[in-house]
């Protein structure tokens, strides 16, 4: 006999009371399976699989929306305290990139550019809000350590790079006025995230070196920072590969081969960069004897920051033509089919249980009705 749905919780509405922003998450990992799912060459019905993977994403991100905007509407009072947790406002970053994926797919599989158009400044808006507000509460209102210190950082100020990446993705298929103001935006949008992000990384080496893993609930949090350099590489690789027909015929035109010549260089040394930070991260997640390792929603680190580095890889197969990125991508993507899906089952349980929905920072039921 089953256990009745949410048995972890007195009353269904505190799925609604205890929702976070780290479910976002969940539409992140799921948006970039289906985009590699897209790239990966096998039988007819993989792209038709891919597609119903990114519906299946938009499904979701409408229904955690509606979770989190019930949260502040209903418990505005207490929701607002997730400003002066340590943790959990960092996942605030999640928003902004699961529409990311979202507006990549329509691009890919609605083949609508102006819908995609219109998707994207509501995601650059609030990428740049996240890099701007979750900092700024960092350092007023919250407490930190360098002992304390998990590639979460990374989350709020990756969104940037995550829509710049986006935006030049969809730059090719818009009027070239219109592509040339995205392709500046986009290189705009990478300047917001990329170098914070590189100096985020060198102190979190350097809290590694100093104070060793991080706790066992926080172990994942290492492939975190694969997510900037994956997404950092992808980014100038597609921004290049734009800006040539974006600026052809303009005052920028004597940028084009810089730009599509420096993509390259530039998506291959942080590409080398991620591929260190994967190893490292690898390791690291041994080292705590992964089946230790307690189950939570920092699990979906595994699959987001891996996907963008493998979407970074097939990009640098195609413009380069080396056919050890190639191999690399095909390879990264099963190993990454396999990592979603063994999170996915785990997160579905959870879910069903309501064991996973648990806001830190909300008062305790009796507390809440006083």
């Amino acid at each position: 006999m089953f256990p009745r749905p949410f048995s972890h919780h007195e009353h269904p509405g505190e799925i609604v009371r205890q929702f976070t922003p780290n479910w976002f998450t969940v539409t992140m990992g799921t948006g970039v399976l289906a985009l590699l799912l897209d790239q990966m060459p096998g039988p007819a019905w993989l792209p038709a699989l891919a597609a119903d993977v990114w519906r299946l994403n938009i499904v979701l991100f409408s229904l955690f929306s509606c979770l989190y905007l019930a949260h502040w509407l209903f418990y505005p009072r207490q929701a607002a305290k997730i400003f002066k947790h340590s943790v959990v406002p960092m996942f605030l970053g999640a928003i902004p990139m699961g529409l990311a994926t979202i507006t990549n797919g329509v691009l890919v599989f609605g083949h609508d550019p102006h819908l995609a158009l219109r998707l994207w400044e509501v995601d650059a808006v609030l990428s740049v809000l996240s890099g701007l507000v979750v900092p700024f509460a960092m350092v007023v209102g919250q407490k930190h350590m360098l002992e304390s210190m998990t590639g979460v950082w990374l989350l709020p100020i990756v969104a940037c790079e995550v829509a710049g990446a986006s935006g030049a993705l969809l730059a090719p298929h818009l009027p070239q006025d219109v592509a040339a103001n995205l392709v500046l935006a986009g290189y705009g949008l990478w300047a917001l995230s990329v170098p914070l992000a590189l100096g985020i990384l060198t102190i979190l080496f350097l809290r590694l070196v100093l104070h060793s893993l991080p706790p066992a609930e926080l172990a994942v949090s290492s492939w975190l920072a694969l997510g900037p350099l994956g997404t950092g590489s992808l980014g100038l690789l597609l921004l290049g590969h734009a800006a040539p027909a974006a600026f052809a015929g303009t005052n920028l035109a004597f940028l084009a081969d810089v730009a599509q010549g420096g993509g390259v260089l530039g998506g291959l040394v942080l590409w080398a960069y991620g591929a260190w930070w994967l190893a490292l991260a690898v390791a690291m997640v041994l080292a705590h004897r992964p089946h230790r390792l307690p189950f939570n929603m920092g699990w979906w680190g595994f699959t987001f920051p891996l996907g963008v580095f493998i979407l970074a890889t097939n990009v640098l197969g195609t413009q380069t033509g080396l056919q050890a990125f190639v191999i690399a991508g095909h390879v990264l993507t099963m190993i990454f089919v396999l990592l979603w899906s063994m999170v996915a089952v785990r997160t579905l349980r959870g879910a069903y249980h309501g064991s996973l929905f648990a806001a830190p920072y909300m008062a305790p039921r009796s507390a809440a009705r006083l």
